[in-house]
């Protein structure tokens, strides 16, 4: 009879103890940054604006999905390239339908403690962030006209006639 009551003491505690999204799912994400054309620089900042990963795409960081007590984290990402406006954009976590796995097998404590603790409640939305650069993107900084200066021998003929002479 004493083994059949710690087998069900075992068990009991097992399914007590219990934390679905922890045991099933994870509590940090990968997440990839690409840019085209490659070499942009990006930055991820929390929610304390506290910057996390700095580095050039391609690229790739490790992020947590909890921040503090049944608290999701927040990342904001600024991609920046010379000569175009930065570009910001949110990393959005959800909640993760494990956790509810625990009403399943009777986790109070997963449910209350662990998942919430270890931020296993919450799932990445998207892992991949790109960005796309082309001309028409430019700042109107970048599109200022520049100053070249040439010899008057390799000025072209047709130009010839708009040049002004300087003292």
């Amino acid at each position: 009879m004493s083994t059949i009551v710690r087998l069900c003491t075992v068990f009991l505690l097992i399914a007590l103890l219990s934390s679905c999204a922890t045991i099933v799912s994870k509590s940090s994400y990968p997440v990839s940054f690409g840019s085209d054309p490659a070499g942009t620089t990006v930055s991820v900042t929390n929610r304390e604006h506290v910057e996390v990963f700095r580095g050039k795409t391609p690229c790739a960081v490790k992020l947590k999905a909890g921040s503090k007590f049944f608290a999701k984290e927040q990342y904001t990402v600024k991609f920046s390239r010379k000569g175009y406006d930065d570009r910001i954009m949110p990393i959005n976590f959800k909640l993760n339908a494990w956790y509810f796995g625990n009403l399943l097998i009777g986790g109070v404590i997963g449910m209350l403690v662990v998942d919430p603790a270890t931020g296993a409640m919450w799932r990445i939305e998207k892992d991949d962030l790109y960005q796309i650069y082309d001309a028409a993107d430019k700042t109107a900084e970048a599109k200022q006209p520049t100053l070249n200066i040439v010899a008057l021998q390799n000025v072209p003929d047709s130009l010839k006639s708009h040049l002004v002479k300087l003292n």
